[in-house]
């Protein structure tokens, strides 16, 4: 098994760890350490150091990828590609600090309810960008190196229990709630002294610059390339962060925090979609390579398919059990995010079914639309959020978040079917959706016992018997009939 594979397969275990860990500790940890606003304050510190940082970075994260191949030379430091990779992200840093501070009396402006909150923290805003930034850097570096383990246990599991340890200091007494703060960045702050340890220890912390790096490729067309993913990157970086942000800044930090919550709850129901997605990249690309249209026409409709079949059950099981979620939080202030959860769950849904669209055009030659989808999902939300959020509160945000993944997938949906002949539905995807229905329906109509562990059980043994009896009685999925005849048959061979 090659270097690739084999980092692959960790990174997966890695990514599912550390994705557990966090659903615990986001969801039912940290809401009984902190209070609403003191996690919606950590919320929208992470949203504008993530921007800033992507403003900073000006792409270079990305050109790392692109472009390392050129300069790759262990015994000759890669040409001095560190010392750049690094260097132009800290002039940006530097000019998009200065703008920060600069706009600090601003951006309190925004925030003028919890001004009180937010200003003693507001440095840390800083000091956050500057460690988001090396971490993102040395992280594209780490990939461009094929060393991508080490990176990946330090975000998705080192961090996340480094976070609840300093929540849990705090709520004993040993931190202030600055000192948590503080604690907080210098978590970031110890995963980048981390990665560069790591590097020095494998030999590849290059910093001496050379003007060799020069002639390897032309700096224009690093910085061009940079300028492009920027924008890219900071379409993605918009949609997932302004949420947090301008709940924030026109409800409160208390609110943002409600709708974290919300959130976190909500992307239970994208594993398996991402799950799928980690196979279907490369494979949809080799299709387009191999010019295997009908294979990638079956492959659209299958994970269409599957998509449907597992997002429904999924966001039904939920949906109909967010009075456990909730009440294991023990903050009846959360459970104000349920409405959110709802619409949240509804827009992830659609983004589930409507399957793997946004890869088909990401590989296709007419790759650069994808850019103008994503471009097109930030504004959205902005616009959405900036009309609904004063209106309906957490609803309108979620609401906004929801509308905006339905229209773009559908416009993304119309573009593949349009331009490569490609649609994925057939006369199953609504049966399915029927038997989904029915069977959340009668879940929920059952009468719900006081304790929330046997509610549990009771609507979500419920929707499991009659969804996958409703599947294999109309065949609606052959691939959950194929997986039913596997395991009967292992089961009757052992009896």
């Amino acid at each position: 098994m090659g270097i690739v594979q084999r980092q692959g397969l960790r990174n997966t275990l890695i990514s599912y760890i550390g994705l557990g860990i966090g659903f615990v500790s986001s969801t039912l940890v940290l809401t009984r350490l902190l209070t609403p606003a003191q996690l919606g304050l950590t919320s929208v510190l992470v949203s504008l150091a993530t921007l800033a940082a992507q403003l900073a970075a000006f792409g270079f994260a990305s050109t790392a990828l692109r472009y390392f191949p050129y300069f790759r030379d262990s015994a000759k430091g890669h040409s001095g590609f560190l010392p750049l990779l690094l260097g132009v992200p800290l002039v940006g840093f530097a000019a998009v600090a200065a703008a920060l501070w600069a706009g600090k009396s601003f951006v309190l402006s925004r925030f003028s309810a919890d001004a009180a909150l937010l200003g003693p923290n507001y440095p840390a805003v800083l000091l956050l960008t500057l460690a988001v930034l090396l971490l993102s850097l040395q992280d594209a570096y780490l990939k461009s190196l094929f060393h991508t383990g080490f990176s990946s246990f330090l975000q998705e599991i080192f961090l996340r229990l480094y976070i609840v340890g300093a929540a849990g200091l705090f709520w004993r007494g040993y931190l202030s709630f600055d000192g948590f703060v503080l604690a907080y960045v210098g978590g970031y702050a110890l995963v980048d002294v981390l990665l560069a340890a790591y590097l020095l220890a494998i030999g590849e912390l290059h910093l001496r610059p050379t003007r060799a790096v020069l002639r390897v490729r032309p700096l224009r067309e690093l910085l061009a390339f940079g300028g492009f993913a920027l924008l890219s990157n900071l379409s993605g970086t918009i949609m997932v962060t302004i949420d947090a942000l301008m709940v924030g800044a026109k409800l409160s930090l208390a609110a943002a925090g409600i709708y974290a919550i919300a959130f976190n709850i909500s992307t239970a129901l994208t594993l398996p979609f991402r799950a799928l997605y980690k196979t279907a990249f490369p494979l949809i690309a080799e299709y387009w390579k191999e010019g295997a249209m009908e294979k990638m026409a079956d492959f659209y409709a299958r994970t269409t398919r599957l998509n449907t079949v597992l997002g429904c059950y999924l966001a039904l099981g939920l949906g109909l059990n967010l009075d456990f979620v909730y009440g294991l939080i023990h903050r009846p202030a959360y459970a104000t995010g349920t409405a959110a959860v709802l619409l949240l769950l509804a827009g992830r849904l659609v983004d589930g079914i409507t399957g793997v669209n946004g890869i088909i055009v990401l590989t296709s030659p007419r790759y650069r639309f994808d850019l103008v989808f994503n471009a097109g999902l930030a504004a959205a939300i902005v616009v959405l959020n900036a009309l609904l959020i004063p209106r309906l509160g957490l609803a309108g945000a979620a609401l906004s978040n929801c509308l905006a993944l339905v229209g773009i997938n559908l416009l993304r949906t119309w573009f593949v079917w349009r331009t490569y002949g490609l649609q994925p539905f057939d006369r199953r995807i609504p049966l399915i959706g029927a038997l989904a229905a029915a069977a959340g329906l009668a879940a929920w109509l059952l009468p719900v016992p006081p304790s929330i562990w046997l509610a549990l059980l009771l609507r979500g043994g419920t929707l499991t018997v009659l969804y996958a009896a409703g599947l294999l009685l109309t065949g609606a999925a052959p691939e959950v009939n194929a997986l039913w005849a596997k395991g009967w048959a292992r089961v009757t061979r052992r009896a």
